[in-house]
């Protein structure tokens, strides 16, 4: 298929790979090999069965990669699930994305959930809502809002981490969010309703909800009275 045609799909079939200018689908479309193209828009359903490289993304529907996935500028206002790696530049995420390893890029922007069976590392890391991190989370900058369920990750780690409860949307939803991790790790490390072994910062401070067991610190350590925090050690 040579560059600078289009495929659209506006009702349902199977359609080849390839290389393309813009790949548009509004009805229900599956690609059968890999795809490289300028924009993949998705406004109804679409299944790749193998890697797809896009200079830009959308998708306001459901969209399955069943291999990795490549691309600039990304929106989801759906589902979005890869079976793979996943290097995302700038992704806003208003819905879910699913990753089964790696996901990479420079700045997440995500008001819904992401669910990674590896590792996520992003120079910005903004989050209001929910996760499931398998490896590590690591950026420069961490800024999370925990609006619902319980999110959980093996290790955070960046320089400023900012981690706090997120008031719900709806005034009668008072389920709050909440934080499950091992370690974390950054120069300055601020938690809300997070549980974890261990806290590494040289400005450390705990609000209120954490129950922590040891913190270690080489500048300073607030903690709020309604926190647990078994032991505390400057270091």
């Amino acid at each position: 298929m040579k560059k600078g045609q289009n495929l659209t799909v506006n009702g349902s079939g199977n359609y080849p790979g390839g290389s393309y200018d813009k790949v548009s689908i509004r009805g229900e479309g599956t690609i059968e090999s890999n795809v490289e193209c300028t924009s993949f828009h998705v406004y109804g359903t679409s299944e790749t069965l193998a890697d797809v490289k896009a200079g830009s993304v959308k998708v306001i529907g459901e969209s399955e990669v069943k291999g990795d996935m490549e691309s600039g500028d990304m929106l989801v206002m759906g589902t979005l699930s890869i079976d793979g790696k996943a290097a995302l530049k700038k992704m806003k995420i208003l819905g879910t994305l699913e990753v089964g390893e790696q996901l990479y890029g420079e700045v997440a922007n995500i008001k819904g959930s992401i669910s990674v069976g590896g590792d996520v590392e992003y120079e910005k890391f903004e989050l209001s809502g929910g996760f499931e991190i398998k490896g590590l989370l690591n950026a420069d900058t961490i800024n999370i809002g925990l609006r619902f369920g319980d999110s959980t990750a093996e290790e955070i780690g960046g320089e400023k981490i900012t981690i706090k409860r997120k008031t719900a949307l709806l005034p009668f939803v008072k389920d709050e969010g909440s934080l499950v991790v091992k370690v974390i790790e950054g120069d300055e490390v601020f938690l809300e309703n997070t549980k974890a072994d261990i806290i590494r910062g040289n400005l450390v401070k705990i609000g209120s909800g954490c129950q922590i067991g040891r913190v270690e610190y080489s500048t300073d350590f607030i903690q709020d009275k309604n926190s647990t925090v078994k032991m505390s050690e400057k270091i």
